[in-house]
């Protein structure tokens, strides 16, 4: 995350938490998030500097005036103004993180072979809560490749209970061994 990303988003998290309205703007964040990593030529549209930056403007209210709360619509043009829109992935991602730091919210990222069931999913997220005495949220991704186990990311932290993983390790084991 770069520090646009970051100045700009906790910006936007101060207003909307001074206004109680954290959650509602963060769901809006997050929409425009996928959309915009979906078609990334909007993006590129709204930074171009050989069209006028009122058109430009009017592209974000023409499109959104009516269905964004108004802080986030501003938000679209602030950054598109000031030509930093290309950095909206990192405002979202650090509005996220100071919302997730406000609720003792940790994210924790899970890799698996296969999806994991509901029940595993929470079973996991109990233990987690239990080690780190906080909400956890799980984001899953699936890695076929890694055979089987899991890996989870949270707090700058990896575990490493995957097949693949255990395999690396011993294969390291072996070549440090001499016969």
């Amino acid at each position: 995350m770069n520090r646009v990303g970051i100045v700009y988003g906790q910006g936007l998290y101060a207003l909307a938490k001074d206004e109680g309205l954290e959650a509602e703007i963060l769901q809006q964040l997050q929409v425009l998030d996928k959309s915009f990593q979906s078609q990334p030529e909007y993006i590129r549209l709204l930074a171009l500097r050989n069209i006028p930056k009122d058109e430009r403007l009017g592209i974000l209210t023409e499109a959104f005036g009516d269905k964004l709360h108004i802080y986030v619509l501003n938000f679209l043009k602030l950054l598109t103004e000031k030509g930093y829109i290309r950095h909206f992935s990192d405002c979202r991602k650090a509005y996220k993180e100071q919302y997730n730091a406000d609720r003792g919210i940790l994210e924790v990222q899970t890799l698996s072979a296969v999806t994991l069931t509901e029940s595993q999913k929470q079973r996991l997220t109990d233990k987690l809560t239990t080690i780190t005495g906080k909400q956890i949220e799980l984001l899953c991704r699936v890695e076929p490749s890694l055979l089987g186990g899991i890996l989870l990311s949270y707090d700058g932290k990896q575990i490493d209970g995957t097949v693949k993983g255990r395999l690396e390790v011993m294969e390291k084991q072996l070549k440090n061994t001499v016969l």
